[in-house]
């Protein structure tokens, strides 16, 4: 029998592609870090700053929101687990179920926006508060997380159609995993952030 000392093996070794996804998630986690901690710094420095979110609609909204992408987490750790058991009929239907939780996240985002635009009045270059930071900041952070979504939702389809044809392994379905556990992540820390210190009490 072969020592697992004897050489011939990396106990590194990883595969390309998650090594890949691992290097973008850093990427991409810096980039949020620096816009998170930009807007924590202007809404301590600015003490008038608004408290736009009414419970109704923001708050539950963004609650509810928050829900369907905890859920599509979920959905999507089943997708990886029939994966790799070799269900690719369950694993598609996972995909397809976080799918659906990611487009109703999406949805949910853009009537609470079009909410602010029609009745706040919040742009992000004006706002009623007079204070201009406001709408570039949340407009900045959810709009580039909501584009995160966008792409997740564009990128899990192809692994969906692939998978149901036959193709891809199940690194490749574990791989658009890790970038879907790590938009919901950014969101976890958005959620609070942005919309539960402004709510309005």
């Amino acid at each position: 029998m072969t020592s697992v000392w004897s050489g011939g093996r990396s106990p590194y070794a990883v595969n390309s592609k998650k090594f890949g996804m691992w290097l973008f998630i850093i990427s991409d986690a810096l980039t949020f870090s620096a816009l998170l901690m930009a807007y924590t710094y202007v809404r301590l420095a600015t003490p008038n700053w608004p408290t736009p979110f009414h419970f109704s609609p923001s708050i539950i909204f963004s609650t509810v929101m928050t829900f369907c992408l905890l859920s599509s987490s979920l959905t999507m750790v089943m997708g990886v687990h029939a994966m790799n058991h070799g269900r690719r009929k369950a694993a598609v239907a996972w995909i397809l179920a976080t799918m659906v939780c990611g487009a109703a996240f999406v949805v949910l985002h853009l009537t609470e926006w079009l909410n602010l635009i029609h009745n706040e009045h919040v742009t992000p270059f004006d706002n009623p508060w007079g204070v201009p930071l406001f709408g570039g900041t949340f407009f900045a952070l959810t709009g580039l997380h909501m584009t995160h979504v966008v792409i997740g939702l564009i990128y899990l389809g192809i692994i969906a159609f692939a998978v149901a044809r036959g193709k891809f392994k199940a690194e490749d379905v574990e791989v658009s995993g890790l970038y879907w556990h790590f938009v919901d992540l950014v969101w976890m820390f958005i959620f609070p952030l942005v919309y539960l210190m402004s709510a309005k009490i």
